[in-house]
């Protein structure tokens, strides 16, 4: 009698090559003994499921190379992009990263990049498994005497391109080497995701906020006032103020400490 597992080298190669048919039929021979009819079941099974959830994921940016290229792409991700997840939530992560290694960049649009990542914060902040906790906070503190607190679940975000402009009537020509665009990426109390267009001096106060160890938010106001040559640090302060207190309202900002 066979020993159990005796079959199994040879069972792995099968395997592997049945898995590097499916990822790409073209490039890696179908194993031997399996019906092509049958084979492709599978070929279609694999691929659509995956370009399913690109496609939800990233509704504008399969928009904007709509078509073989967009079917190319992600035929490319399937083929050749090794995953570091098994989770289906986190293949939209996984096209990012799989973006940035890729060999040849300049078939794409030079936004492409920034707008795929602009689509997939919306998603990673609506799984996000942190919470909104209110301990040791006050909803309703004085946001210049006391520290504001920023949510964990609010991203302030940079890029070259105005990627909420971005879709099939417009897409940017020019290559731009400066961030540009500021936005502030969050979800609130009640598990809602928003966002909201920022601007460099926004920005740089939620930096001081959430990086720094100041005391409140006078303080930090006033350093921006400092960085801001030729402008009245009383008209800064008030215009920080002015935002600190909008961002509380949309749970950007929870309160003070």
């Amino acid at each position: 009698m066979q020993a159990l597992g005796s079959n199994l080298p040879g069972f792995r190669q099968m395997q592997l090559d049945f898995a590097a048919h499916i990822r790409n039929p073209k490039t890696s021979d179908r194993p031997q003994g399996v019906e092509a009819r049958r084979m492709q079941i599978y070929i279609d099974l694999f691929y659509n499921n995956i370009e399913n959830f690109l496609s939800n994921n990233f509704p504008i940016a399969k928009q904007v190379i709509a078509g073989s290229q967009w079917d190319h792409l992600a035929r490319e991700y399937v083929h050749k992009h090794v995953a570091h997840s098994p989770y289906f939530l986190e293949i939209p992560e996984e096209f990012i990263a799989f973006l940035d290694n890729r060999e040849n960049k300049g078939d794409l649009p030079a936004f492409f990049r920034e707008l795929c990542h602009y689509e997939w914060v919306e998603l990673a902040l609506d799984v996000s498994e942190l919470e909104i906790s209110e301990d040791g906070i006050d909803p309703q503190g004085d946001l210049l005497a006391a520290m504001p607190i920023v949510s964990p679940l609010a991203w302030s975000l940079g890029y070259r391109y105005p990627v909420h402009q971005i879709g099939e009537h417009f897409q940017p020509t020019e290559t731009n080497e400066e961030i540009a665009f500021y936005y502030v990426v969050y979800r609130n109390r009640k598990d809602e995701v928003g966002f909201v267009e920022s601007n460099v001096v926004t920005a740089r106060m939620l930096q001081l906020l959430m990086e720094s160890e100041l005391t409140s938010g006078a303080v930090v106001l006033d350093i921006i006032a400092g960085e801001l040559a030729g402008l009245n640090p009383e008209q800064v302060v008030q215009g920080g103020l002015q935002t600190l207190e909008k961002f509380r309202a949309l749970d950007i900002i929870l309160g003070t400490k």
